[in-house]
């Protein structure tokens, strides 16, 4: 696995460990998968993560997470086959972390778990989809010592 990290909202780098917590997190997504691959996570800010909820998405408002699966294309030998990009938006994560009382830490890897699942072609648009997504998210968490996210 290739992870690439980019900070581009100052307000992500209070979080302690984050560039270890990526990692963790994807790796847990990708494991016993059989993918490796190149992953690049983007910390955002809710104006910038607006931007491309709108240009991509039709949205105009900023959400937590954002993945771009990246298109099937020949590598040369030796290099990681690009699984795509992940965007987080610093404000949303940090406001939902607080309004649901959990770890900031937590509900960041928990986001960097769902977006690499989307890479990986998971989705939730129906509630099947939905409820498979959740179980190999609540999987991977419980590898990670992480609460199930969707426990009330």
């Amino acid at each position: 696995m290739t992870l690439s990290i980019e900070i581009e909202h100052e307000a992500w780098e209070a979080l302690p460990g984050l560039a270890a917590l990526a990692e963790r997190a994807v790796a847990a997504a990708l494991e016993g998968r059989g993918e490796t691959g190149a992953v690049t996570l983007l910390f955002t800010s809710d104006a910038e993560m607006q931007v491309l909820n709108r240009d991509w998405r039709g949205k105009d408002k900023p959400t937590n997470v954002l993945s771009f699966p990246a298109p099937a294309m020949p590598v040369p030998e030796g290099e990681a086959t690009p699984l795509g990009d992940i965007a987080l938006a610093c404000e949303t994560v940090s406001r939902e972390a607080a309004e649901q009382g959990k770890p900031l830490a937590d509900h960041t890897a928990h986001l960097i778990v769902h977006g690499t699942l989307h890479l990986l072609g998971y989705d939730h648009e129906t509630d099947g989809e939905a409820e498979d997504m959740e179980n190999e998210e609540r999987k991977i968490l419980a590898r990670l010592g992480i609460a199930d996210p969707y426990e009330s």
